[in-house]
């Protein structure tokens, strides 16, 4: 097959480019930097360096693929100018009118928990936004929305709590169950979806492990030395003020805050709960908390 990833070689783009390359497919990877180039050449895909902003590059990269991998890069959170929904709306369209122009009839779109959401969702209505336009596209191009659980690599940014305070603090965690998710499993169930032959419109979560606030935190603290660490729950005005003492842009930190209370009172679960995958992934915390405590020492 001939597939469009974006993303260009990061946590999830990478290990789904290199195996989709490894099983003969013809790969074209974009990416925004080209200093990338190289890299992206050395796992044998072609490099396409361009803007997703570009609508008529995006078209021209598009013509002639049969599925496209579509995901929304993560932007600056300190750009007090960023307006987030409007960054994934804008992407979106963007997306929606290349797959329409270039003729690509399989999309797989890296969506998330709570996307089937229009409020309450913070940070994460972007998501919401960019499913439905999505599903815009005519009947006959297949939509496979990806939905990842919480991210693993999201607990890197608790280290300076760990640091400085002994715990893990947020306005959600401790007793509350969060679903983890590695972007190795992501990237495994991007390549399901890309080369299913199943045709129409579908939402698939993707969770690597169920754990609680604090059984997270053990098994981190274990990994770096610090048993009986614990996750304390925060109020929704103390960590909104801790972002905003960081200089985060007080819109999306508004966002976030939301975000998490959703996760802490399970509205972004409830969906969830109801379309809960069968088989979960194959890395789980123990697993990551190797990479945690290699990253941990050396901060």
């Amino acid at each position: 097959m001939k597939i469009i990833i974006t993303g260009s070689l990061g946590n999830i783009s990478r290990p789904l480019a290199e195996s989709l390359v490894q099983k003969g497919h013809e790969i074209t990877v974009i990416s925004s930097n080209p200093e990338k180039k190289k890299d992206i050449e050395d796992i044998g895909a072609t490099a396409a360096i361009g803007s997703l902003e570009d609508v008529d590059f995006l078209i021209k990269t598009f013509t002639g693929a049969e599925a496209v991998y579509c995901m929304v890069p993560p932007n600056n959170y300190f750009d007090p100018k960023l307006n987030l929904v409007e960054y994934y709306r804008r992407l979106g369209r963007n997306y929606k009118r290349a797959v329409g122009e270039s003729g690509v009839k399989r999309v797989v779109n890296l969506s998330t928990i709570g996307a089937n959401l229009s409020k309450g969702n913070g940070i994460l209505l972007g998501a919401h936004y960019v499913h439905h336009i999505l599903n815009e596209l005519p009947e006959d191009v297949s939509v496979i929305h990806l939905r990842p659980t919480s991210f693993f690599y999201n607990l890197y940014g608790y280290t300076q709590s760990i640091k400085t305070k002994g715990v893990i603090a947020a306005n959600y965690g401790a007793d509350d169950m969060i679903p983890w998710v590695s972007t190795l499993d992501i990237a495994e169930a991007a390549e399901e979806e890309i080369v299913s032959s199943q045709v129409g419109r579908k939402v698939r979560y993707v969770v690597s492990e169920e754990l609680s606030g604090n059984e997270t935190a053990a098994i981190l603290g274990a990994a770096i030395g610090k048993p009986g660490l614990k996750w304390i729950v925060t109020g929704d005005e103390e960590m909104l003020a801790e972002l905003k003492s960081f200089g985060m842009n007080p819109d999306i930190a508004i966002g976030l805050v939301e975000m998490y209370a959703g996760l802490h009172s399970g509205l972004l679960l409830e969906h969830y709960y109801q379309n809960r995958p069968a088989v979960t992934g194959k890395v789980k915390a123990k697993d990551f908390a190797k990479d945690f405590a290699a990253a941990y020492q050396q901060g």
